[in-house]
């Protein structure tokens, strides 16, 4: 059986920030950012969040957790996705960092 294609251009071990509530499975992804000046990936929910919450994990960690997020592989770096709830459908626009 052949490996299914990974589709983002950076590894699967890629380092990229989210916090301990995604990774507890908490809160849901709703809001994914690419950084345009870092060229690394954020995964988040709308609100504040602490500091003391922050992780960095591979991509594949999150992907693990969300499938969907391979949806996102082609965003364009300095692009962020949003959507109103788990599962529901991402809307793609450029940000400001």
């Amino acid at each position: 059986m052949e490996p299914d294609p990974w589709p983002f251009d950076q590894p699967r071990n890629c380092a990229v920030l989210t916090t301990t509530h995604v990774m507890s499975r908490r809160e849901p992804i709703t809001h994914v950012f690419y950084d345009e000046d870092e060229d690394g990936w954020q995964f988040h929910y709308p609100g504040e969040k602490d500091v003391a919450d922050a992780m960095v994990v591979a991509l594949e960690e999150v992907v693990q957790i969300d499938p969907s997020i391979m949806e996102l592989a082609d965003l364009p770096s300095g692009w962020m996705a949003v959507r109103d709830e788990k599962n529901g459908p991402w809307k793609r626009m450029p940000y400001e960092a």
